[in-house]
Parts: structure tokens; sequence; C-alpha cells
């Protein structure tokens, strides 16, 4: 059975950075963002402002 996928966009403060990225684990992805655990990303994203979601990642 296929995962399911989501492509995700985060945003940091107004009119700054946005950043687009693919998961399968969404909720942990974003939580990863906004603790800063995500490697070489030092971007300050850390608001879910869109989210879409794949049968199949």
């Amino acid at each position: 059975m296929p995962k399911p996928g989501y492509t995700y966009v985060l945003a940091g403060k107004k009119r700054g950075t946005l950043y687009i990225g693919v998961t399968s684990a969404l909720v942990g992805r974003v939580w990863k963002h906004i603790q800063g655990l995500v490697e070489g990303l030092g971007y300050g994203v850390y608001r879910l402002v869109y989210y879409e979601q794949y049968d199949d990642i």
C-alpha cells in the first residue's frame, strides 16, 4: 500500500522566505522545521501556510 505524500509551503516573517517541501510525514516534518532540526536550512521558516495531500509520494 503506497504512503500518502504531501507538498507543503512554510513561511517565515511577513514578506520573508517561503520554503516548499515534500514529505510522507507532514506533522513530524513541520515540527522539525519549527524546532530548527532540519539540517542545512537556515531560512527561519516556521509557519505552515499551505499543503496538499497526494495518494502516493
